[in-house]
C-alpha cells in the first residue's frame, strides 16, 4: 500500500489561471526613470509575446515608454487579470484593497512587506493575505520575482531577463528569487514552460502552481526549490498528479524547522528529524530529491533531454569513457560513494573493444581508451556505441574534461554527437571539472540533443537518478487500506485519559499484531517474584512510572535476574529510587535490534521511522521514514535503505535473523498510526529485537496528542 493521501485535484483555481494567462494586465507603479524597477517591470511586460493589453498607473506621468499611464487603478475600465503591485510596502495595502474591489482576479506582490506601522511584519502579510483571500484573488508573493509563462509569452517579472526565453518541457517553482534568475539565466540547455518565484506565497502556494504546469501539455519535468511546506495536502495532491502523468519532479529543500520536535519525548521524533517530513513525502510520490543547485541543474538537464535509461536484463548501471587513467580512477571513487554502479559489460562488447583499442589498453568499464591518440573521433564513436549497444548498460557518458581545443580538434563532440544518433540509450557528457568546460563545444554538443553534466559527483548522482527512473518507471497508484472503527474507537478512547501506563502498551502493540515480550506490571516484591517464576528465569526489571521516559538512563533497568531472592533485592532498589510501579518481563534471545516508531509531523500527519535501536538509535542516526500505511513490500524496501541491513544476514558466519518478520511488524505499526494517528503524538517501540525465530517489542512509549494540539 501506499499512503492514502488526498483525492487526486486535477482543477486549477480559476484565479490562478486568470493570473498565469492574464490577458489584461495592470502595472501599478511604472516609471520612465531609468534603471528603476518600474522601469523594469514595463520594459518586460512588453516584451510578453502573448497578445495582452496593458494598463499602466502613476499618478506622475501621462505616458510611459510610450505607453498612455493613468492616476489610478479605478481609471481602468472594468477589471483586469493580473495586477504588478510595483509600490513601496507602505503603500501595498491601498493598492491590493483597491484591486479587490474593483474585482482584479490576481496580483503579484515583489515587495519584501515591511510594515512601517508595526512592530513585526507578521502584520501586514496577514491583512494583505485577508484582504485576497475575501476578494478570491491569487497571489504571487510577497517578497518574489514574479513569473514567466513561456508557454503563452507572458512574462510578469521586474527584472530584466534574456529577451528570448527557451521553451522546453521544464517547470521551475522556486521560494527563492536569486535561484529564479540563476536558472533563467544558466548556460545549459533548458527550455521552460513556466518559471514562478513564489516568494512568502501568501496567498498561492507551489502546490497550484504544480497543477498548472501539469496541465500542459509541454511540461514533462518539474524542477522544485523549497524552503517550507505550505497545503500539504494540495501538495500531495498535485505530486500524486504528476506521478499518474509520469512527469518527473526534482527537488531541492532548504532550510527547515525542529518546531514539534523539541517537545516528543520519543527517540522517534529525533530519530526523524527536520527532514523526515520531506524524505517521507518524496518517498511516497517518487520524487527526485537533490542536495544542491548543481545536482539540480545536472538532473534537470538530464531529464529535459527525453531519454529514459531502460530496464536491463540485469541489474544494470552506466558506461564511461574517458581519455585519462588518473580520471577514471576519480569517477570510480566517486561513484562508489554516490552508489552508481557499472555495468557488467559482455564478452561481445569486449571483443569489439578489443578490435578498436591500442595494443596495451584493456576492453572493460569503466574504459581508458588513450593511447596514441590517432582516430581520436573514430576511437571514441566506436567506443561509446559498442557500450551503448551492450543490454546491461543503461546509459553511457563521454568523462572528459571538454576543454577548449586549441588546434581546432572536434574529435569529442562529433564522436558523442554520433554515439547518441546510433542509439536510444541515454548518452551524455561528464565533465570532472564545471569551470574548465568549452561553452561554445557545450552549447553545440546540447544543441544536438545530448546533455554536458558540469561536476563529477552532481553528474553521476543525476545519472543515479535516471538509471533509478527507468522507461518502464510507473508510479503505483494508492491503495485504501481497511479501518476497523471497533479497535479504532476503542484506543481512541483510552488515549484519551492520557499516557498508557503498566503493560497497557504492549496490549495495544498486540491487539495491532505487533509481537510483544511476556510482561507483568506489579507494585510489590511478592508480586515482582509471582511474575519471575511465570514467566521463568532470568527475568527483566523494568520501572514503569509514567514520569520516566527513558528508563536506562535512571537506572531504571535490570537484566539477568536470576533468582527470587534477586528479584526482590531489584525491585526493593528500583522501588526506593523510582518508584513502586514496576514492571518484570521475560528475558528474549539475542538478536538484532531495531527502533520502530511514529512521530507526528505538523504538515503531514504520523510518520513511521525505522532504524537501528536499542542504545544506538540516536549515535547512529541509521533511519528510513516513511507515510503510512506500509504493505509488507514496502516495510521491506524500508528495512533495505537502512545502512544496517546487511546485518539481518548475518556476521561472520551468525545466523540470519527474520527480516519478514521485522517487515510484519513494520506494516503493522503503521496501520495503527492509520487507525490512531490523529491521536498521538509520537510512539517508540525500542527496541524490536530480532532474532532468527522472529522479532518481539521489549520496550514501548507512546505519548497520546494532547487536546487542541
Amino acid at each position: 500500500m501506499t499512503p492514502p493521501g488526498p483525492e487526486p485535484i486535477d482543477a486549477v483555481e480559476p484565479s490562478v489561471r486568470a493570473m498565469l494567462e492574464a490577458r489584461r494586465v495592470a502595472i501599478v507603479g511604472a516609471s520612465e526613470r531609468p534603471g528603476s524597477f518600474g522601469q523594469r517591470l514595463v520594459i518586460e511586460v512588453t516584451r510578453s509575446s502573448a497578445d495582452i493589453e496593458i494598463a499602466l498607473v502613476n499618478p506622475r506621468y501621462d505616458t510611459v515608454l510610450g505607453h498612455p499611464c493613468v492616476a489610478s487603478l479605478d481609471e481602468i475600465d472594468g477589471p483586469v487579470d493580473l495586477v504588478l503591485l510595483g509600490v513601496p510596502d507602505a503603500a501595498m495595502e491601498v493598492e491590493l484593497t483597491r484591486a479587490a474591489h474593483r474585482g482584479d482576479r490576481s496580483a503579484v506582490i515583489f515587495g519584501s512587506l515591511v510594515d512601517p506601522d508595526q512592530p513585526g511584519t507578521r502584520d501586514l502579510r496577514d491583512r494583505l493575505a485577508g484582504i485576497a483571500r475575501t476578494a478570491g484573488m491569487a497571489v504571487c508573493g510577497g517578497g518574489c520575482m514574479g513569473f514567466v509563462n513561456v508557454t503563452t509569452g507572458l512574462r510578469s517579472i521586474g527584472y530584466i531577463e534574456r529577451e528570448q526565453l527557451r521553451p522546453g518541457p521544464v517547470a521551475f517553482i522556486t521560494h527563492s528569487g536569486s535561484v529564479f534568475s540563476a536558472m533563467l539565466r544558466t548556460r545549459r540547455h533548458l527550455g521552460f514552460t513556466l518559471a514562478v518565484s513564489s516568494g512568502q506565497e501568501l496567498v498561492t502556494t507551489t502546490a497550484s502552481y504544480l497543477q498548472y504546469a501539469l496541465g500542459l501539455d509541454e511540461t514533462k519535468v518539474v524542477g522544485l526549490l523549497l524552503e517550507t511546506m505550505r497545503e500539504p495536502d494540495l501538495m500531495r495532491a498535485a505530486l500524486e498528479r504528476a506521478a499518474r502523468q509520469d512527469v518527473t519532479v526534482v527537488a531541492l529543500t532548504v532550510g527547515g524547522s525542529d518546531a514539534g520536535r523539541a517537545m516528543v519525548a520519543a527517540h522517534s521524533g529525533a530519530l526523524a528529524g527536520n527532514d523526515g517530513a520531506w524524505e517521507a513525502l518524496f518517498h511516497a510520490y517518487g520524487v527526485i530529491r537533490v542536495r544542491d543547485l548543481d545536482e539540480m541543474a545536472d538532473t534537470l538537464e538530464l531529464f529535459a533531454a527525453g531519454r529514459r535509461a531502460p530496464l536491463t536484463a540485469g541489474p544494470g548501471g552506466i558506461a564511461t569513457v574517458h581519455d585519462s587513467g588518473a580520471e577514471r580512477a576519480l569517477v570510480v571513487d566517486v561513484a562508489a560513494s554516490v552508489g552508481v554502479a557499472f555495468a557488467s559489460i559482455g564478452d561481445e562488447t569486449r571483443r569489439r573493444l578489443a578490435a578498436v583499442l591500442d595494443p596495451g589498453l584493456v576492453p572493460g568499464n569503466p574504459l581508458d581508451v588513450w593511447g596514441t591518440g590517432s582516430d581520436t573521433e573514430g576511437l571514441f564513436r566506436s567506443s561509446l556505441e559498442a557500450l551503448a549497444d551492450d543490454e546491461a548498460v543503461s546509459a553511457v557518458a563521454l568523462a572528459v574534461d571538454l576543454v577548449a581545443e586549441y588546434d581546432g580538434d572536434e574529435s569529442y563532440p562529433a564522436a558523442v554527437l554520433a554515439a547518441a544518433a546510433a542509439t536510444t540509450k541515454p548518452v551524455v557528457v561528464l565533465s570532472n571539472l564545471g569551470s574548465a568546460i568549452d561553452e561554445p563545444t557545450a552549447a553545440r554538443i546540447r544543441a544536438g540533443g545530448v546533455p554536458v553534466l558540469e561536476g563529477t559527483g552532481s553528474g553521476l548522482r543525476a545519472l543515479h537518478h535516471l538509471i533509478g527512473r527507468p522507461s518502464a518507471h510507473r508510479w503505483t497508484p494508492p491503495v485504501r487500506a481497511d479501518i476497523d472503527l471497533v479497535r479504532q474507537r476503542r484506543w481512541q478512547y483510552r488515549l484519551q485519559g492520557g499516557s498508557l501506563g503498566g503493560t497497557e502498551a504492549f496490549v495495544l502493540l498486540a491487539d495491532y499484531g505487533i509481537p510483544v515480550i511476556s510482561i507483568r506490571s506489579v507494585t510489590s516484591p511478592a508480586a515482582a517474584v509471582a511474575a519471575a517464576r511465570q514467566w521463568g528465569y532470568p527475568v527483566v526489571l523494568k520501572t514503569d512510572e509514567p514520569a520516566i521516559a527513558h528508563k536506562s538512563d535512571v537506572g531504571g533497568v535490570v537484566l539477568g535476574i536470576e533468582d527470587d531472592d534477586a528479584v526482590i533485592a531489584a525491585y526493593v532498589d528500583m522501588a526506593r529510587r523510582l518508584g513502586s510501579r514496576v514492571t518484570v518481563s521475560a528475558t528474549a534471545p539475542e538478536g538484532l535490534e531495531l527502533s520502530v516508531g511514529l512521530v507526528r509531523d505538523p504538515h503531514l500527519g504520523p510518520l513511521v521511522v525505522v532504524g537501528a535501536g536499542g542504545i544506538l538509535v540516536e549515535i547512529l542516526a541509521d533511519r528510513v521514514v516513511r507515510l503510512p500505511p506500509l504493505d509488507h513490500d514496502q516495510a521491506m524496501e524500508a528495512l533495505a535503505r537502512l545502512k544496517m541491513s546487511p546485518l539481518f544476514d548475518g556476521v561472520r558466519g551468525g545466523a540470519a535473523v527474520d527480516r519478514k518478520a521485522a517487515a510484519r511488524a513494520i506494516a503493522a505499526l503503521s496501520h495503527l498510526a492509520l487507525e490512531l494517528g490523529d491521536d498521538l503524538e509520537a510512539m517508540d517501540i525500542n527496541p524490536l529485537r530480532c532474532t532468527p525465530a522472529g522479532c518481539l517489542a521489549l520496550d514501548a512509549l507512546i505519548e497520546p496528542r494532547l487536546p487542541g494540539t
